[in-house]
């Protein structure tokens, strides 16, 4: 299993692409505030932006990365594909248009925001998901994309594109935290060689303020973040957590000074109820 070991180490994609340590998320950024941060994150030492169409911010995160000094290459950015956009011809032309949001000529990562659904699609909706994945593999084979993946696929929604795709999914980002471990969904990705990427990696107040992870985080001299973003990434996830705040946008990256026992990760990943979002994704209707 790979496993992360500095804030930019890479871990290899199934295809051989390398995608650099840490990743920072830019979720519920405003966008008059993503320049700023995302220009901190890439100061701090941050190779490896989260955006998606549906944020809003990818401009900002585009104009911060032009202008950190940084050879675009040094900087990995994934972008994601919003419901509205499903289908060959809208996932083209979506890409098309985060491409002129991001200032850039190519992405290193595009992923499906969210499986269409039998509660929206009926049985369509393997077809729906199969189809916008067609256009994925056709941007990818004519270089324009470096990786492509999915977001928030369950096992029941990757069966039907393994089976049929061409290209298989190399990513897969989902909501993982303390509390909400998705264990059984991250076994199927790393049996499949689909890198797991975790978002909102910290949960929410409740984690933060859990007796157990104030315990183990007491024990190391760190904080209840660093020990969900160390719970995340000795399972060999890509953690995404995201900060508006300079000092906890650093804080973030000391993750790699300490490491939990088997116990430990047992005892993180049997919490339950510590709040996020925990959607069951066969009933979102968005």
């Amino acid at each position: 299993m790979q496993k992360l070991s500095s804030l930019t180490s890479p871990l290899v994609l199934a295809n051989g692409v390398e995608i650099p340590g840490l990743g920072y998320g830019t979720y519920q950024t405003p966008p008059e505030d993503t320049y700023k941060v995302v220009s901190e994150a890439l100061s701090i030492g941050y190779r490896h932006i989260d955006t998606a169409a549906l944020y809003g911010n990818e401009s900002g995160v585009g104009k911060a990365v032009k202008d950190s000094g940084l050879k675009r290459e040094e900087v990995f950015i994934t972008s994601k594909l919003w419901n509205t956009e499903r289908g060959y011809d809208k996932a083209i032309a979506s890409f098309n248009k985060t491409l002129e949001n991001l200032e850039t000529d190519y992405l290193d990562l595009f992923l499906i925001h969210w499986p269409a659904n039998e509660k929206q699609f009926g049985d369509e909706a393997n077809k729906i998901n199969l189809d916008t994945w067609r256009a994925f593999e056709d941007l990818y084979k004519e270089g324009k994309i470096r990786a492509i993946g999915v977001s928030n696929f369950m096992p029941n929604h990757l069966e039907y594109l393994l089976e049929n795709a061409e290209i298989k999914p190399m990513v897969n980002q989902i909501e993982v935290h303390p509390g909400w471990p998705q264990t059984e969904a991250i076994r199927y990705c790393q049996r499949h060689d689909i890198l797991v990427e975790a978002w909102a990696p910290l949960g929410e107040a409740a984690a933060l303020s859990n007796e157990v992870l104030q315990r183990i985080a007491k024990k190391y001299d760190h904080t209840t973040a660093q020990v969900c973003l160390r719970w995340g990434i000795q399972q060999g996830i890509l953690p995404l957590p995201k900060s508006v705040h300079k000092n906890r946008i650093e804080e973030n990256t000391h993750i790699f000074d300490f490491e939990l026992t088997d116990d430990e990760m047992d005892v993180i990943g049997s919490l339950r109820n510590l709040g996020g979002q925990c959607k069951v994704l066969d009933q979102v209707d968005f």
